[in-house]
């Protein structure tokens, strides 16, 4: 039995790869899809902080990339639309040992699951948001979504085949607005940066936010118009500016990739609700046996 446990310890001390991450299911996303990329980036960077499969949890929405759960090995909550932040928050309070991530397009985050967006962000919940932003409705055969910027391309899809005159949202300026304690921008055709900024937001302890440019080929090939444009935020940009990040931000000439933002010293909610248990409890846990008491 010692030999046993022994081999089981040093089995599970093993450096683990990006496959050991993904599940038996394989992905059914059309050929080109940056969603792969935003996959291939999530289980590297898994396997080089070595996570424990186990203490990680992937809530998604609905949309091509709210079938992120299944392709990967841990535990996982495939929602209904746009529900995918209220879930995660419940998640991430219940157990705050838990790794939890968020995996929502644009149509699922900016569209009805809009509303719950801000709130995650201003109570700085300890989870990482991922957008995979392919400015259309993939799912559902290519309607315009919020973010759609190309008119061209909108006069092609199903829901305007004259054209779209709504004005896009801008993701990365509505997390910076909305208060995230860490916004970041990446595309899936880069994918040493990709997984470069991922990484950095599973390390920041609270809100993190990543819109991942993720091109959809078949309804919205925007891969011409979008990498011409792409430029590398440098290392002079002060990240704990968030006017200056917000200049970055609404830059309509170019995509900029990179950490807009971080706030490392601000408290997370799961640290506001520990202090409230210590102030409610009086400064220690009462048993339940004690609670009952004063019922009975």
């Amino acid at each position: 039995m010692a030999e046993v446990a022994q081999a089981q310890t040093l089995h599970e001390a093993e450096p683990r790869r990006a496959k050991d991450y993904r599940s038996a299911v394989d992905p059914i996303w059309c050929p080109g899809c940056g969603d792969f990329g935003v996959l291939s980036a999530v289980s590297e960077v898994f396997a080089e902080r070595n996570i424990d499969p186990d203490n990680v949890v992937i809530v998604s929405g609905i949309g091509c990339s709210g079938r992120f759960p299944a392709f990967l090995r841990c535990y996982g909550f495939h929602g209904v639309h746009g529900r995918a932040l209220p879930t995660a928050t419940g998640v991430a309070l219940a157990n705050p040992k838990l790794r939890v991530m968020v995996v929502g397009g644009d149509g699922d985050g900016l569209s009805i699951g809009a509303g719950h967006f801000p709130h995650a962000a201003r109570r700085n919940v300890d989870l990482t948001y991922l957008l995979p932003d392919n400015e259309i409705y993939g799912l559902t055969k290519g309607q315009i979504s919020p973010t759609t910027t190309d008119l061209s391309l909108a006069k092609k899809a199903l829901s305007s085949p004259h054209g779209s005159w709504e004005q896009p949202v801008n993701p990365v300026g509505l997390a910076l607005s909305y208060g995230a304690s860490f916004v970041a921008r990446a595309y899936s055709a880069q994918r040493k940066e990709l997984s470069k900024v991922i990484d950095e937001a599973l390390a920041h302890r609270g809100f993190s936010f990543v819109q991942v440019v993720s091109p959809c080929t078949t309804f919205y090939n925007s891969y011409k118009t979008i990498t011409p444009k792409v430029r590398f935020i440098d290392d002079e940009h002060n990240i704990h500016d968030r006017n200056g990040a917000l200049q970055l931000a609404y830059d309509r000439r170019h995509v900029w990739l990179g950490v807009f933002y971080r706030d490392p010293d601000r408290p997370t909610l799961q640290d506001q609700f520990q202090h409230i248990r210590e102030v409610s409890a009086g400064g220690r846990q009462r048993a339940l046996n004690d609670i009952f008491r004063q019922y009975t």
